[in-house]
């Protein structure tokens, strides 16, 4: 039986898709993608969708499955509709308040479907555990200035991106930014110093971590 690296290489080789492009269009590091291509280690459930997906194979033959390409008559998949699988760019550095894409630096993206979002960004530490969100999470969000009470959303602070619940009281002049791990107090902002927040856009969706 075929190893999962050796039928990764065939797929790509069948798809003439390089492990530059198969990094770029699943959001793994190019360094994760040697390492299951070497077949030093095998990727985790999600990466393992994510690389059958974009390389049009089933999941269970990338698993040592006999069946590559799964296919169902019209009559067999009544209840099935179709689905679109979108590479969403993964924000990169924040310069002078301007976020940078990773279409812009030639960076990483991130796949979804079933989800309207225009950007990703991958948490950083544990204020947001509350919510699910992890260390290294990949978080999609849709651009938007402006968000309800409450909703979690993409802010940006002295060149900083922070994922918190955003609350704004105008009659009191105030932003209140809060973590849903209890551990972190929150992050309050009056005044003058308002002006220095900005609302990138809202959480949508994240992955699960397995």
């Amino acid at each position: 039986m075929a190893k999962m690296c050796e039928r990764i290489v065939e797929a790509m080789t069948e798809k003439g898709i390089s492990q530059a492009e198969l990094s770029r269009r699943t959001g793994i590091s190019k360094g994760a993608l040697s390492s299951y291509i070497n077949g030093r280690y095998e990727p985790k459930q999600k990466n393992i969708f994510k690389i059958a997906a974009v390389l049009n194979v089933s999941e269970g033959w990338l698993l040592g499955g006999e069946e590559k390409n799964k296919s169902f008559s019209l009559d067999e998949a009544k209840n099935l509709v179709p689905f679109e699988i979108k590479e969403i760019p993964i924000l990169g550095k924040i310069a002078c308040g301007k976020p940078i894409f990773a279409d812009e630096e030639c960076g990483r993206y991130a796949t979804i479907s079933g989800v309207n979002a225009d950007f990703a960004l991958e948490a950083q530490g544990d204020s947001m555990t509350g919510d699910h969100i992890y260390e290294g999470n990949v978080v999609f969000c849709k651009n938007q200035p402006q968000v309800e009470n409450g909703q979690i959303a993409v802010v940006i602070i002295d060149d900083q991106a922070t994922l918190k619940h955003f609350y704004y009281y105008p009659e009191r002049g105030m932003v209140i930014l809060r973590a849903s791990n209890p551990k972190y107090e929150d992050l309050i902002y009056t005044d003058e110093e308002m002006a220095d927040i900005r609302i990138l856009g809202r959480a949508v969706a994240t992955e699960i971590s397995l």
